[in-house]
């Protein structure tokens, strides 16, 4: 075996196989009350350690370089993160969120290495440490309950169009063809797209059935209506029903970690012609980190909810116009 192979084999591969190991670690069934994936000390820790095993397994003229500590450490990263996907541990979506948390922690281990093999440290003592730090920080770390934190996407959209014309295209939504569908975020993620949705009548009480691809639909009760004005309704999803291909069980919507409450539309006129048309939704987060969490559930809400405005928009100006 070659020199270069032989240092490709340490540096790159080391580190994949112990984020590979500590993944399925963290994954037994019968461990979940002490080793959870969806935690700080699984998603910071675990880059961090194999950014600093990158580093400390490299040739130490390649540590002197700054931009090789930042940088060569995301390498076995990415190669942890393909072998999940092909060996069907972890989701597509999942990954994609979690990527520039990961890449930042492993750059912070990768200059922590380096900074002890530039002093010239004992580090043999440091990586013993730090590969069995995980192990002892998690357990701790599953004592503090998760914070169960409740935030709001808000979402709005300008319509030139009659009230009862928008108002129409919003209590019910017809059959949504795919080139309709403007969702970048949640399509790019792999999320189910919208197809209709479906009302049984006008008020409070009515049920409402929001229907979308690989067979997650939203269950919604009306609380308030005030025709043409508002519409406030409860949202629930059941994940009995959400077939386990259509959502990674780390993003399921009803799981252990997110929920979807409520949804509320209003209408608001802005001159003669023209409605300003809002939508906004409380959620869910229960986990150790929503500080990192809630931003990714802010931005795919709100692309759903972006979508199903511009959908709105389309139709009700299309119907307004086939009325002039």
């Amino acid at each position: 075996m070659s020199n270069k192979l032989k240092t490709i084999l340490l540096v790159i591969g080391i580190p994949t196989l112990y984020a590979l190991l500590l993944r399925l670690f963290f994954g037994v069934e019968t461990l979940d009350d002490l080793y959870k994936v969806m935690s700080i000390s699984f998603l910071f820790l675990l880059p961090t350690i194999v950014g600093y095993l990158t580093i400390y397994f490299s040739d130490i003229k390649l540590v002197r370089k700054l931009s090789y500590r930042i940088i060569v450490p995301w390498i076995p990263i990415f190669c942890f993160f393909l072998l999940t996907l092909l060996m069907a541990i972890e989701g597509w979506a999942c990954w994609i969120m979690v990527l520039p948390l990961s890449m930042l922690a492993s750059s912070l281990g990768g200059l922590l290495a380096g900074y002890f093999m530039l002093k010239k440290k004992d580090n043999k003592l440091y990586v013993s440490l730090f590969v069995v730090f995980p192990l002892f920080i998690s357990p701790l770390e599953q004592m503090i309950v998760a914070i169960s934190g409740t935030y709001k996407a808000y979402t709005y959209i300008d319509i030139e169009a009659a009230p009862d014309q928008i108002w129409e295209h919003v209590t019910r939504v017809k059959e949504i063809p795919e080139a309709q569908d403007k969702g970048w975020l949640t399509r790019n993620l792999g999320f189910p797209r919208p197809v209709k949705a479906e009302l049984n009548y006008l008020g409070v009480g009515a049920y409402r059935k929001a229907i979308f691809t690989n067979g997650l639909v939203f269950h919604e009760t009306v609380t308030e209506y005030v025709d043409q004005k508002r519409m406030s309704f409860t949202i629930k999803a059941y994940p009995n029903e959400i077939p386990s291909a259509t959502l990674d069980k780390h993003v399921l919507i009803g799981g252990q970690y997110f929920d979807v409450l409520n949804g509320t539309y209003e209408l608001e006129q802005l001159n003669k012609t023209t409605y300003r048309l809002h939508l906004y939704s409380h959620f869910k987060l229960n986990t150790t980190f929503n500080f990192y969490a809630s931003w990714w559930a802010k931005w795919i809400m709100k692309d759903i909810q972006n979508n199903i405005l511009q959908i709105e928009k389309r139709r009700a100006e299309q119907s307004n116009t086939s009325i002039k």
